[in-house]
């Protein structure tokens, strides 16, 4: 049986029952929900806005514990180290689960065997931002540059196995542009570094770059995604520059040990898509080109076992560099 085929087997057998199935007592305590990114980026915020409505709705403290660090593996150790009742509740994304298995930089624990998906909750597409110091106003320019200097660019990403790191490494690929991979402690750091001229490239959420790019500071060059943005209708996507099949869709979700029991999975399935649906949270991200996308456990083990396959191709196809 293929890798796909298991992963979705698996977690079809775990995927616990419906919400009216679900265990009336929990959440009994406190549930801490473990990102594994620093304050300030864009997924820690909308985990933090969700938590928020979590509490309310289930009249339990809810908390955002951060651990950055090591492709997401101090976060999902932390997880782990905990017992398996559903009171703390990693963040994963595309990346831990669908292409880090493929870059072998998940040490200590592996996302598909160890964890269960409970709801994905939030998705959206990265921005080629720059320096507004960078002497490249497009594309075609930044590419030119790459090309004139020893060694290349920079670009900086959120962390090695992130959406950054392989944006980058694909563009290099398929632009032809040099350039030197950086890895950061997260999203505020690598738009931080990028703002003050030290980085040179980054591909960034909206909700992370917006504010800069208003003042001015940072520039858009290119969308990663299947259509232009509606926050930046001006900004070209990549495909249409002619650098094609750099898009990336980056979604996070919510996930527990894999031993949860399965009525405490449908009860926290059903409270975290409540809340990530609640009209505060969908209104807070109207406007920053994200979306709110929830999901059954089964939905969301189809869509890791869908793309799994997909950036086990495109990891294939890059080889070493995303090493």
């Amino acid at each position: 049986m293929s890798f796909v085929s298991r992963l979705i087997a698996a977690f079809v057998a775990l995927a616990g029952a419906s919400p009216g199935f679900a265990d009336p007592a929990f959440p009994a305590k406190p549930v801490t929900i473990v990102v594994p990114f620093p304050p300030g980026g864009s997924t820690d915020r909308v985990a933090r806005l969700i938590t928020q409505k979590l509490s309310e709705y289930t009249g339990q403290p809810a908390i955002v514990q951060n651990r950055p660090g090591a492709a997401g593996a101090i976060a999902a150790q932390a997880v782990l180290s905990q017992p398996a009742d559903g009171y703390t509740v990693f963040v994963g994304h595309v990346g831990t689960h669908a292409i880090d298995p493929h870059l072998n930089t998940q040490v200590g624990f592996d996302a598909n065997r160890d964890f269960r998906p409970v709801t994905s909750f939030f998705s959206f597409h990265s921005i080629l931002v720059v320096p507004a110091s960078l002497p490249a106003n497009n594309v075609k320019e930044l590419v030119a540059l790459a090309r004139s200097r020893p060694g290349g660019l920079n670009f900086a990403s959120q962390g090695t196995g992130t959406a950054g790191h392989f944006l980058g490494e694909m563009f290099q690929q398929v632009a032809g542009a040099p350039m030197v991979h950086v890895p950061m402690k997260g999203a505020a750091q690598a738009v931080t570094e990028t703002v003050g001229g030290r980085i040179d490239l980054l591909f960034s959420s909206y909700l992370s770059a917006q504010t800069f790019l208003k003042e001015g500071r940072l520039k858009a060059l290119a969308y990663a995604g299947p259509k232009r943005s509606a926050m930046l209708p001006d900004v070209p996507t990549l495909a249409e520059l002619g650098i094609r099949d750099v898009e990336y869709d980056q979604w996070f979700g919510f996930f527990v040990p894999v031993k949860v029991p399965d009525a405490v999975v449908a009860r926290l399935n059903a409270e975290l898509v409540r809340a990530a649906q609640s009209p505060e949270v969908t209104a807070s991200i109207g406007g920053q080109d994200a979306h709110i996308v929830t999901s059954t456990p089964e939905g969301m083990a189809q869509q890791i076992a869908a793309d799994h396959r997909r950036y086990g191709e495109v990891v294939k196809r890059l080889g070493t560099q995303v090493r």
